[in-house]
């Protein structure tokens, strides 16, 4: 079983650059810092300006209409604070369901009610890497092999941007 206060070994050092900060936010809002690191290394892989297509921003990719008027969606702690908010409320749509949770963060918290067939082609993969590379992080793991068959599909160009942003040298 994984240490409740710290961030498992699996994540890519992008995401442990944030390991402290996952941990005090997880105190914060009551969620599994192993959880919240999962979301930030799909979502973000730790880049604090990360912007995806459909205008999701920073960290934990928050969609502009859940930050307040005059919010910095780019600050670590406000994307955080918007972000696990979300993801709080869906763990809680979801019964606890942490497969459900995560397709809610990240079709919508309304998908959680709808059969899987209904879902994104998006939604389906978020939770194909996202439920596994948690259950590995909470297994006490040393390394995921989801987490590397995301990285090498689709995560390495996240994480060359997040390591250049972060200062993080190869």
């Amino acid at each position: 079983q994984s240490n409740p206060s710290s961030i498992s070994p699996i994540f890519t050092r992008e995401v442990q650059h944030w390991a402290d900060d996952i941990t005090r936010w997880a105190a914060a809002s009551s969620l599994d810092p192993n959880l919240i690191a999962t979301v930030m290394q799909i979502e973000s892989c730790g880049d604090p300006r990360a912007v995806s297509s459909a205008g999701a921003k920073g960290l934990f990719q928050v969609m502009p209409f859940h930050f307040q008027f005059g919010e910095n969606p780019y600050s670590p702690e406000t994307n955080a604070l918007r972000g696990l908010n979300y993801l709080s409320n869906s763990l809680v749509t979801a019964h606890g369901n942490v497969r459900l949770a995560l397709a809610g963060y990240n079709g919508g918290i309304g998908v959680i009610a709808r059969g899987e067939w209904t879902w994104a082609a998006e939604t389906i993969r978020y939770v194909y890497y996202g439920a596994p590379i948690y259950e590995d992080a909470r297994a006490g793991l040393t390394s995921s092999s989801k987490l590397d068959e995301w990285y090498q599909r689709y995560g390495a160009g996240l994480c060359r941007q997040a390591s250049k942003r972060l200062g993080i040298t190869p």
